[in-house]
């Protein structure tokens, strides 16, 4: 008996193992995705409130993936939206170079704002 033998009509390799012919699968490279703190918020909504959801994307093998999508589009959106606010806020360079504690405070003020918009829209619903 050989040790490898092909299957034409499903296209695998089959390795001897004993008197068996086990077929000879390999998972496809894992690309390293890295989640970061909305991607972990979003996680911990999931295990929480949508255990189904989480279970689904978890045994299918797109959780990793989809969290890091998630985790990309609260980033987008919330610098975005910082952008936006401090344009609209009125809060430039020149405002940091003159009172850097009013220009720290409305910083903060807005990325709260901001925060609370992502979490909303995105990580929470």
């Amino acid at each position: 008996m050989d040790k490898y033998v092909f299957d034409n009509s499903n296209g695998l390799w089959y390795e001897l193992n004993g008197d068996y012919y086990i077929p000879c699968l390999t998972l496809p490279p894992k690309e390293e995705q890295p989640i970061g703190i909305w991607g972990q918020r979003h996680l911990r909504y999931l295990k929480k409130y949508h255990r189904i959801t989480y279970t689904n994307l978890l045994t299918s093998g797109r959780l990793k993936g989809y969290l890091a999508d998630v985790d990309r589009q609260a980033e987008d959106m919330f610098s975005r939206l910082v952008k936006q606010m401090a344009e609209r806020e009125g809060i430039t360079e020149k405002l940091k170079a003159e009172n850097q504690m009013l220009w720290v405070g409305k910083m903060n003020a807005i990325r709260e704002a901001a925060t609370e918009i992502v979490n909303n829209d995105l990580i929470y619903s």
